[in-house]
């Protein structure tokens, strides 16, 4: 499928966004309907956060070929509730709601448990159930699989972990606020990667506290290249940029979860479009430079890097406003107390929150019709002959 004379390993790396990430598997299943059907694993890497993080283990978690592991995907997200990933009924909602005011009482932490507004022990359950963590070695021993890793941030030090599953080449590194660490992935390390703040608990992994990989991770493409990825293929699940600014209407304040939409955002999103300008600024300043320029300027160990970015060609804020009435009762009126639901413009907090069927299968549509379209850019990506 590569080029014979430059070997390349691929890597797919998977962002941040709760239930945004139904998207991604709609671009995974129309890439796997333009490869071949043969093809078995085109990532030997692939890096996943938050709930990124739950599609890559479940990608690199099963045998087969590619289309066959799409379909596996879609027929979870597309049967995918709310309450099968946080507890939605109205005395768990009021619970964990009493839980985290009486923390204010214990210097704002928990006693015995993480505190949290929501109960996500439903989405434990459901991972231990559908993942399967001993094939990851099983695939990385057979050769199918170089790396896999998910990221999580460590409350204790405030450092991005990569916790990553490997062949014996990749070795551990650190970098600021960073750190790469072997591990044998399990349920906590995901459940880890995608505890988003304040909304699901902090779990713990080796002794320590862990919160969702998307908070610190200012460099979310490094992890694939320290694995050993030379090429990338980056699914997002950021809104696509706005060319205007919308006439003005009627004047609200910001309503609690149009502040926390815009927190997330910058969490979920905006790290990774800012790593990919930073990469773009690399590989120019490397195609302009010959091999004698970059060794005298010290930076003959800079290298192009190979991407392709697909991410949503409509606005997934505004597909989210039109499943809201889907949520359970209770979840509706949580939001709609921070207004998530009403004038206040906060649709893009509950997007990361609408586990519901419609709703993904919305997005799945909509990330299969986006690399669809971008039909030639995924045959040059793999090297693949045009259909012309």
């Amino acid at each position: 499928m590569f080029n014979k004379e430059e070997p390349s390993t691929t890597g797919l790396i998977l962002t941040g966004g709760g239930a945004r990430a139904a998207y991604q598997v709609g671009v995974l299943k129309g890439i796997a309907s333009i490869l071949p059907r043969t093809v078995y694993n085109p990532f030997p890497v692939i890096c996943g956060t938050s709930a990124g993080a739950i599609n890559a283990l479940t990608l690199a978690g099963r045998a087969g070929p590619l289309r066959l592991r799409t379909r596996k995907l879609e027929t979870i997200w597309s049967n995918l509730t709310a309450e099968q990933v946080y507890r939605t009924d109205a005395l768990g909602v009021v619970k964990n709601s009493l839980k985290v005011a009486l923390s204010l009482f214990h210097s704002g932490y928990g006693v015995g448990k993480p505190v949290s507004l929501l109960d996500n022990s439903p989405l434990r359950d459901m991972l231990s159930r559908l993942i399967r963590f001993d094939h990851l070695q099983a695939a990385i021993d057979a050769g199918d699989l170089k790396a896999v890793a998910l990221t999580a941030m460590s409350y204790e030090s405030g450092k991005s972990i990569a916790f990553f599953q490997a062949d014996e080449s990749v070795q551990p590194w650190q970098r600021a606020r960073r750190h790469g660490v072997r591990a044998e992935l399990g349920v906590d390390h995901l459940m880890a990667s995608a505890a988003i703040p304040s909304l699901f608990p902090a779990v713990r992994v080796d002794g320590r506290f862990y919160g969702d990989g998307a908070l610190r991770q200012h460099k979310p493409i490094s992890p694939a290249l320290h694995l050993g990825a030379n090429r990338l293929l980056i699914i997002g699940v950021s809104n696509p940029p706005m060319i205007e600014l919308p006439e003005p209407g009627e004047v609200h304040s910001p309503s609690v979860a149009k502040i926390v939409g815009h927190m997330l955002n910058s969490a979920f999103l905006d790290s990774m479009e800012s790593d990919l300008e930073t990469m773009r600024t690399i590989n120019q300043l490397v195609g302009a430079l010959t091999d004698r320029q970059r060794r005298e300027q010290n930076i003959g160990h800079l290298r192009a890097i190979e991407t392709l970015a697909i991410t949503p060609s409509a606005d997934i804020d505004a597909i989210a406003e039109r499943h809201i009435g889907e949520l359970p009762r209770s979840i509706r009126a949580f939001l709609s107390v921070t207004g998530a639901t009403g004038r206040g413009g906060g649709t893009s907090a509950t997007s990361y929150l609408l586990f519901e069927p419609n709703f993904c299968r919305a997005l799945i549509a909509l990330g299969e019709r986006d690399a669809l379209a971008k039909r030639a850019a995924v045959q040059d990506f793999f090297r693949l002959p045009s259909a012309s």
